[in-house]
């Protein structure tokens, strides 16, 4: 009988241990808010025509990648670069929306971020989608990788 419950304590014990937990921590909500508050920012940086300050929303690094349909761009400045040759007026930027779909933990401080982007502009709408990843670095979230189509 003694190791019958023993059995089952240690069964509930695993088990309680093992089990994901449903409950999003306050902490996780905190960073989800912060994070859509870098993504509005951006957009409306975006909207203003000032794509420098629309990369503040990116890691200022060497390390940066950012996958397009013309395959991995690497670095913060190379991806300026290419911003400002493809969209080279603010009838090219327009006015840049963005719908979240997910916004996952992925690690602690690193958030993977699934969306929609919308561009409406003289030059014609553009609309595709994307997932960026975003981390904590020196206290502000930062797109360590961005792929958008």
């Amino acid at each position: 009988m003694k190791i019958t419950k023993f059995i089952l304590l240690v069964c509930i014990v695993f088990t309680s241990c093992t089990m994901p937990s449903r409950k999003i921590e306050k902490s996780s909500v905190n960073d989800i808010k912060e994070i859509t508050e870098v993504l509005n920012q951006s957009a409306l940086d975006w909207s203003n025509g000032d794509l420098e300050a629309y990369m503040n929303a990116y890691w200022k690094s060497p390390d940066l990648k950012f996958i397009g349909s013309r395959g991995v761009t690497y670095g913060w400045q190379q991806t300026l670069d290419n911003y400002k040759k493809g969209y080279p007026s603010s009838d090219h930027t327009g006015t840049l929306t963005f719908d979240l779909i997910h916004v996952d933990f992925l690690a602690p401080e690193v958030y993977s971020v699934i969306g929609k982007y919308h561009l409406e502009r003289p030059v014609g709408e553009a609309n595709g989608i994307f997932t960026l990843v975003f981390k904590r670095i020196a206290g502000k979230w930062k797109i360590v990788i961005d792929h958008s189509e």
